[in-house]
């Protein structure tokens, strides 16, 4: 767990520890899931950040109006009547609940975006090519989605030493006066990057299943740790697929960039003591 010992706001030898608990949308969606997360998250000791989806609140919105989801490799494809779904559903109805459930809770939650504060800057992406489940590639156009070019981490970390837990919303911004949607698993890497320059960090990314399975049907078939060869083969053979690849990606891609640990897990187990680990080289 992480402890409010040891800071150090240049990233000297006093370092201290924190946890970046990103919660995926089938968490989020479901009350007693999502109660269940706040409730232990309130609990967690010391310097703490909470990255949140919403992915699937957006598509049932969505559909509710009449705009129909499209999503290709496990991400988001977002026109403009899909930006202002995902604007209203992630910066507004999901992020102030878990702000107002946290502060039930006793919690100094403060709802964020990429926006507010410049905190996450970013650019639309341009065109690119993408496995698909069935192991071929496309060239896709996500439209509205933004990759990470910055954050903030003194921002962060100045809010983070006055007693806010920051509680960031999947949107960004690139400094235009645009709003670009970006995946939550992307935003919780790079955030915990980061703050790698300040903190020692541990990433912990929760879901509806216990880690990576074996076996999509069977939650006991858990694949204790992964490293990167291990996960091309798994990806290869399908394994690992959809949504699950972006987020092995941005697991990787963390560890390589200073992050201390990365797992993931059930949304039960934020602590992080089950589940899968990433493991670096």
């Amino acid at each position: 767990m992480a402890t409010n010992e040891r800071y150090s706001p240049k990233g000297g030898a006093e370092r201290g520890l924190i946890n970046i608990i990103k919660v995926g949308g089938g968490v989020v969606e479901d009350a007693a899931s999502l109660a269940s997360l706040l409730s232990q998250f309130a609990e967690m000791k010391g310097r703490k950040v909470l990255v949140h989806g919403g992915g699937r609140l957006a598509t049932s919105m969505a559909a509710s109006l009449g705009i129909e989801s499209h999503v290709v490799g496990g991400r988001r494809i977002t026109d403009e009547k899909m930006l202002q779904v995902v604007t209203m559903v992630y910066g507004g109805l999901v992020n102030k609940n878990i702000v107002a459930g946290l502060q039930a809770k006793g919690v100094k939650a403060i709802g964020l975006t990429g926006a507010d504060g410049n905190v996450i800057r970013s650019h639309k992406r341009p065109p690119k090519r993408v496995r698909m489940d069935d192991g071929t590639e496309q060239t896709v156009d996500f439209g509205f989605v933004g990759d990470v070019d910055r954050v903030d981490a003194q921002l962060l970390s100045s809010l983070i030493e006055s007693g806010n837990v920051p509680v960031i919303a999947p949107l960004t911004h690139d400094g235009e006066g645009h709003i670009l949607n970006t995946n939550a698993d992307t935003i919780a890497a790079s955030v915990a990057c980061a703050l790698a320059e300040l903190y020692d960090v541990t990433l912990t990314f929760c879901f509806e299943k216990p880690g990576v399975l074996r076996n999509a049907d069977d939650d006991s078939s858990i694949i204790p740790c992964i490293d990167e060869e291990q996960a091309r083969t798994l990806i290869a053979e399908g394994v690992i697929a959809g949504g699950m690849i972006p987020k092995i990606e941005n697991a990787f891609d963390a560890i390589h960039r200073g992050v201390r640990q990365v797992v993931i897990t059930h949304s039960d187990n934020i602590d992080g003591s089950r589940g899968t680990t990433i493991k670096g080289y």
